[in-house]
């Protein structure tokens, strides 16, 4: 993917959280508002403060990252569904 993100925003791989009862039912994820995960894929440089200075980024390449269904911007590249969110509107970091 040749996608550079500007300022504090942060390129999102969806994670689609489908889940399976102990029965074999598939329990689609529901559109309401909760939480979304995704993989980060790609993280611009980071917020300018007031002095002009970079405040670099919290989250990195590779993190799980949990934050709020309509805050991402829905964009797609070469085919392939993606989300573009502001590193504020990451509620957490997933750690394993």
């Amino acid at each position: 993917m040749n996608i550079k993100p500007l300022f504090d925003h942060i390129i999102v791989e969806p994670l689609n959280e489908e889940k399976t009862t102990k029965s074999g039912i598939f329990i689609p994820q529901i559109s309401d508002e909760k939480p979304v995960m995704g993989v980060v894929v790609a993280v611009g440089p980071g917020k300018i403060n007031d002095e002009g200075k970079v405040i670099p980024m919290t989250v990195k390449v590779g993190d799980k990252v949990l934050f709020t269904k309509y805050a991402p911007n829905e964009i797609k590249v070469e085919e392939k569904e993606y989300l573009a969110i502001r590193e504020d509107d990451i509620l957490a970091i997933i750690e394993y």
